[in-house]
């Protein structure tokens, strides 16, 4: 009992970060529309992200309190993170949010080959049906008559898949890493993806000039800048307290929130066999839950 109280902290912290994640990629959306690509929307928010953190939580930025042992858990938090929301941005602002987002969410598949490396979780059968399971929906979702094989045939496709990879291996690697805490994990985020953005924009010269940035352009940059300052505190103290296959089924509701979202700004519907993929791919991740429960219990007995 005691247990479940101390649980519904960080899963009601997971589900609003969710819920948020699951409309934030329209604001994205409306930037690069404004003329400022999502390179540099990405950069500039997470910047925003990191000067608040930096402000809040300067007395944690002390030698001793991450360079220790783990400190190269913090530099890969970072590094996975940058790229994990680089590609998810550019996902969805270039590709069909409910399809970015499906893709994405076969993180299921990669967490358990991840927390199995990293964390020595065991594979049960369940296991191997998640990994069945994500593979044919995302061969369902991908087919196209004429292609030989269901490989990703869009940018935004492409970068779902890598987002959902890195993004993983960034939770896998939150939850290995129980020396450092949230707000130093969420510094290593912010400055992950402010330095990954930055590298992104440079390389594809898509820096906006900053007198050609309106007044309302500037304060979306700023909301969004302190939505992911909370989005990334949140969703950190969650992970760190949440098992990482079980945290990724609490994050599916992002899917809903998306899917509404989706459906009545943008009008984007799915087609059938779009659904059909997608319930293979929530599948996967709602045996993913079942994977961690009967670990607990086998620790237990």
């Amino acid at each position: 009992m005691l247990t479940k109280q101390k649980n519904i902290v960080p899963i009601t912290a997971l589900l609003i970060g969710a819920a948020i994640w699951g409309i934030a990629w329209y604001p994205y959306r409306l930037l690069e529309q404004s003329g400022i690509r999502g390179e540099a929307s990405t950069t500039l928010t997470y910047f925003v992200a990191l000067l608040m953190g930096l402000m809040l939580f300067h007395k944690q930025i002390r030698a001793p309190n991450f360079l220790d042992k783990a400190a190269y858990l913090l530099v890969w938090i970072g590094v996975c993170s940058g790229l994990a929301n680089i590609a998810y941005i550019l996902g969805i602002i270039h590709g069909e949010v409910m399809r970015v987002l499906l893709l994405f969410y076969l993180a299921p598949l990669w967490t358990i080959l991840f927390a199995r490396a990293l964390l020595n979780e065991k594979l049960s059968l369940r296991g191997y049906w998640v990994i069945l399971l994500s593979i044919l929906g995302a061969m369902t979702m991908l087919w196209q008559r004429g292609n030989v094989f269901p490989f990703p045939v869009s940018y935004g496709d492409w970068m779902g898949l890598l987002g959902g990879i890195m993004f993983a291996l960034a939770n896998v690697l939150a939850r290995k890493d129980q020396q450092h805490n949230v707000q130093l994990k969420s510094l290593a985020i912010w400055l992950g993806v402010t330095l990954t953005g930055f590298f992104a924009t440079w390389r594809m010269e898509s820096l906006p000039l900053i007198s050609n940035i309106s007044t309302d352009t500037w304060l979306l940059l700023l909301g969004l800048g302190f939505t992911i300052f909370f989005l990334s505190i949140i969703l950190q103290y969650g992970l760190t307290h949440i098992p990482a296959n079980q945290a990724i089924v609490i994050m599916l509701f992002e899917l809903i929130v998306a899917a509404i979202a989706s459906y009545f700004l943008t009008n984007e519907v799915m087609t059938p066999k779009e659904w059909i993929g997608g319930l293979m791919i929530v599948s996967a991740s709602l045996f993913s839950a079942k994977i961690n429960h009967e670990d607990s219990m086998s620790q237990q007995s």
